[in-house]
């Protein structure tokens, strides 16, 4: 399953130079995981609080290729894949136009929202992420 979420970049994204800062791009990435939950019906206080399950990233392996800058229109494209039974694997990029910013990999675990010990997905929840 592929995402893409749209995401200008802010003075408060940026550096004293008003180049975005590293870990701006991380949380780039988290914001498009989430919307693309939401946007398939999961909005992270639901799955806490009435499936009682929660998203770690439990890996993070990122790439950065091209600076963005203050007032750049930037696409987040998320390919999404079910990994084990408890985790999501992610291949996200940055993108301004055709340019490739930054490219990352992100493992995430689905945990109990109470014990944060793994907890497999839910079967529904597997199959709308196909």
């Amino acid at each position: 399953m592929s995402f893409e979420w749209p995401v200008r970049v802010y003075y408060e994204d940026t550096d004293a130079g008003g180049v975005v800062y590293h870990t701006s791009y991380i949380r780039f990435l988290e914001r498009a995981r989430t919307e693309w939950l939401r946007s398939i019906g999961y909005s992270q206080a639901r799955l806490a609080n009435d499936m009682g399950l929660v998203f770690t990233v439990v890996s993070l392996d990122i790439k950065y290729l091209l600076p963005a800058r203050l007032d750049d229109m930037l696409l987040i494209r998320s390919d999404i894949e079910a990994g084990g039974g408890a985790s999501m694997n992610f291949d996200q990029a940055i993108h301004r136009g055709e340019q490739q910013l930054v490219r990352g990999k992100v493992i995430v675990a689905c945990l109990d929202a109470t014990t944060f010990k793994p907890r497999r997905l839910p079967a529904a929840m597997r199959e709308d992420f196909n």
